[in-house]
């Protein structure tokens, strides 16, 4: 049986194996109570076999009495037997009898009595027909323990294989992984030969001969430790002769510390595996995070692990090899200069694209057998590319393999569900035997017999489905595509990186179309926006950078804010859904910390950097940076790296990926120039701006960005991708932002119920009384809250409107005021709507 049976007497295993042998004996696919009362009656000589006979239990009745009540298959079973849940319950029984009598195996006996406590199944209810209790049981289990003269005669020991190794006290709290090997329990392990061989000379030295490995997380670490224990079981002499026969064990500190509750027991412990350890001398110890045997186990006044161990370790009496990260093992091991001598550093270094896909092309039948699945090479490559591109806080090949893992996960979740057919079948099944359950529970043996015949014509039916459903699964093998795993990568970042179908292809090319319906007048900066989301979507843009980074420049109240908070509903359903800054709040010089984190001893450290923290979080994002010349000079320094290399290093040294975010900087910087001139905003509609003066003052206001002193640094200007100069606007554009600002009233009086249309009259009236040539179109929201807004709330709160209602708005026909009133029912010109 499995190894966690390692604790049941061979009388035990015996039995499960009996049982095991009764259910194919009877064409059954799982293993129930009744095959294992049979397994228990077959075996003659165990503590049970003795209870039942001295409670006079005639066998061969017990045995006649379930054969007819279980019946026979129709056709052999293939394939694996496992036990049903009832079986594994008394198998828990089992193993907790023996826990509450102290017993250090699990025999026939416990499992005789885990069968009567379990008390639904077959097997118990057959016993319990006969007159048996599990009072009875116990009592006669007691007898026959204490009748017995020798343990070693009847009782039925704990035979497990670690009984001889002479490192008992280690056994019990840590894994053999060259057992593990040899069983084939290790996935196999591809490179790392130089890495390997390091490893094997430092394991061969007479003195300070413990190596311990350094790489940062996901590199490889414990990958190297299974392939040396697969070359010590394989004894192909690959490795010396100094090694061979060597065992090589797995030991976690969390399970050394475990259950030492008392002072003095973590020592003692400690003491007793050094002890063993030495005298075995066939024992090679891996301590996964080795820097955690600092401080371990020292309460106050005590000596911790690492402490413990160095004399050992100096003498050359124990080997260990440990792992730890290159921060942990600076942190701490380095600080203990006594620990660091004994130890000898291995660097493992993160495997690149090649080396990775030669390692993934090793273990890929283990997650295509896991999975039942067919991995394509070229998943393997896109795996390896993706991870590198998308996730770069982690590192290959665990990145890769995580993905190919859950890739093979999804594909096979989506072609496994069960049919609907067979699950009403599976039901029928169930409910079936429940009846038959019941039925011999009440000694209604005419009817189980009834419902037995009917469980064997609906199991046939079931396996049937069963097998016409795998037959389906394997026609068209299932593979992992590059396609998988691209939504994989999607599915963690948020970065869109599966191939563009027709409807994303249609999107992208309509999104000037799209954000001009709510950006008016911004031609320029919506196509230089709208470019650079296509670059980046198609696979073309510079995969060091970010996609975009922007300066928008000009007056207040032209819609540079606006344009990034459509940009951002555009790419992710809402305008919130953006990372934005405020500069005006980083006008010092110590705000810098704010964005990238505060340093080490400083307050804040633990907490991050509002910037960093948020790409962090969701690094495929829009962040705006408003009205970026208030900051302080110095956050424009750390900038500099973000716009060329799509990196920043916060405050704790871990670097934050920018290469999926659209960067966008708004500022008013020259818009001195639009007031010194007529170019700026106009409401008269006979007034044409010329294209002329728009460049002359263009070019002014990109000069002014570039002035030593008020301006920004060269290198800080040659950084972006471009500089917009965002246009004044016309008549016509304020026409059109009426109309938008008034949709956005309509939506919110949609709630209450009513409907909202505007004559143009009413639009001439806002258009005209709403802007401020030097504040831009902020003022018309305002106009459109003092005379529509704060009209409508008090009509509200009057009842003068009810819900289907429709409400229009018109001008007076002086053209100095707004009529708001009920729009009669009559009334069906379209020249009332608004556009």
């Amino acid at each position: 049986m499995a190894s966690r049976f390692e604790k049941f007497s061979e009388r035990a295993r015996r039995v499960l194996s009996l049982a095991q042998e009764e259910a194919t004996k009877f064409n059954h696919d799982y293993i129930g109570t009744e095959h294992i009362l049979l397994g228990l009656i077959r075996e003659s000589e165990g503590v049970a076999a003795k209870v039942l006979n001295n409670l006079k239990v005639d066998m061969e009745k017990i045995k006649s009495a379930l054969e007819f009540i279980i019946g026979k298959g129709e056709k052999p079973t293939t394939g694996e037997i496992g036990l049903t849940p009832r079986a594994k319950k008394v198998i828990e029984l089992a193993v907790d009898e023996a826990r509450k009598q102290n017993h250090h195996y699990i025999g026939t006996e416990h499992l005789l009595i885990g069968l009567m406590r379990e008390g639904g199944g077959y097997g118990s209810n057959v016993l319990e027909s006969l007159d048996l209790s599990l009072d009875k049981i116990r009592e006669e289990t007691q007898n026959v323990l204490s009748r017995t003269v020798s343990s070693t005669s009847t009782s039925e020991t704990y035979t497990g294989k670690k009984k001889d190794s002479g490192t008992p006290t280690l056994d019990e709290i840590s894994l053999d992984l060259t057992e593990k090997a040899t069983n084939g329990e290790l996935d196999p392990v591809v490179g790392r030969d130089t890495e390997l061989q390091r490893v094997v000379q430092i394991l061969s030295r007479r003195r300070k001969n413990n190596p311990v490995l350094v790489g940062e997380p996901g590199v490889g670490k414990t990958a190297v430790i299974e392939r040396l224990a697969h070359l010590i079981t394989a004894g192909d002499g690959l490795i010396p002769e100094t090694l061979m026969g060597k065992r090589l064990v797995t030991l976690e500190i969390g399970s050394l510390v475990a259950g030492t509750k008392y002072r003095g027991e973590f020592e003692e412990r400690l003491k007793k595996i050094v002890k063993e350890l030495t005298q075995a001398k066939n024992c090679i110890v891996f301590i996964d995070e080795v820097h955690t045997l600092v401080g371990a186990g020292a309460a106050e006044g005590a000596v911790d692990a690492a402490n413990i161990l160095k004399p050992a370790l100096a003498r050359g009496d124990i080997q260990v090899i440990g792992a730890t990260t290159q921060d942990d093992y600076r942190k701490y091991v380095e600080k203990d200069k006594a620990l660091e001598r004994r130890f000898q550093p291995v660097t493992i270094e993160e495997p690149d694209g090649e080396s990775t896909v030669t390692i993934l092309n090793g273990i890929k039948k283990q997650y295509e057998d896991y999975h039942n699945v067919k991995i394509t090479d070229a998943a393997i490559s896109s795996a390896v590319n993706l991870s590198n591109r998308y996730i770069p806080d982690r590192n290959l090949p665990d990145k890769a393999i995580d993905l190919i893992d859950e890739a093979g996960s999804r594909v096979r979740i989506k072609n496994s569900f069960v049919p609907p057919e067979l699950r009403e079948a599976k039901k029928e099944l169930d409910k079936t035997r429940k009846w038959k359950e019941n039925a011999i529970s009440g000694q209604q043996y005419e009817k189980a017999a009834k419902f037995r015949d009917d469980e064997l014509e609906q199991s046939a039916k079931v396996e049937k489905l069963i097998k016409a459903f795998e037959t389906n699964k394997t026609k068209d093998a299932v593979q992992v595509t590059i396609d998988d795993i691209s939504e994989v990568v999607s599915m963690w970042t948020g970065i869109p990186v599966t191939r563009l179908d027709n409807e994303d292809k249609e999107k992208l090319k309509s999104i000037e179309n799209v954000l001009s319906l709510s950006v008016i007048g911004q031609e320029d900066a919506i196509s230089s926006i709208a470019k650079s989301v296509r670059r980046a979507r198609t696979g073309l843009k510079d995969p060091k950078r970010p996609i975009g980074a922007f300066l928008f420049l000009g007056p207040t109240g032209v819609g540079k804010t606006h344009l990034v908070k459509k940009l951002a509903e555009f790419l992710f359903g809402q305008e919130d859904a953006m990372v934005r800054f405020d500069m005006s709040e980083y006008m010092e010089k110590h705000a810098v910390t704010r964005l990238i984190g505060a340093p080490p001893s400083f307050v804040g450290y633990e907490e991050g950097g509002q910037l960093t923290e948020a790409v962090k979080r969701k690094s495929y994002c829009v962040v705006l940076l408003d009205e970026i010349e208030k900051a302080h000079e110095d956050i424009y320094n750390i900038l500099l790296q973000v716009f060329e290399d799509g990196r920043l290093t916060d405050g704790k040294g871990r670097v934050v990926d920018f290469k999926n975010t659209i960067i966008v900087m708004t500022s008013n910087l020259g818009s001195s120039q639009l007031s010194a001139t007529n170019l700026g905003f106009s409401t008269n509609p006979d007034t044409k701006i010329e294209e002329a003066d728009y460049n002359s003052i263009k070019e002014k206001i990109i000069k002014e960005t570039e002035d030593s002193v008020r301006g920004f640094r060269p290198e800080f200007i040659n950084r972006l991708d471009d500089r917009i100069v965002f246009h004044p606007l016309s008549p016509d554009h304020i026409f059109a932002i009426v109309d938008l600002l008034m949709k956005d009233v309509r939506e919110r009086l949609l709630e209450h119920g009513l409907n909202l249309s505007w004559t143009t009259s009413a639009k001439k009236y806002l258009s005209e009384k709403g802007f401020d040539s030097k504040l831009g179109a902020r003022p018309l929201r305002r106009k459109i809250q003092d005379e529509i807004e704060d009209k409508l709330s008090d009509d509200l709160l009057n009842e003068k409107f009810s819900a289907g209602d429709n409400i229009e708005i018109s001008a007076t026909k002086d053209g100095e005021g707004l009529i708001i009133a009920k729009k009669k029912a009559t009334t069906k010109k379209s020249s009332s709507k608004s556009k």
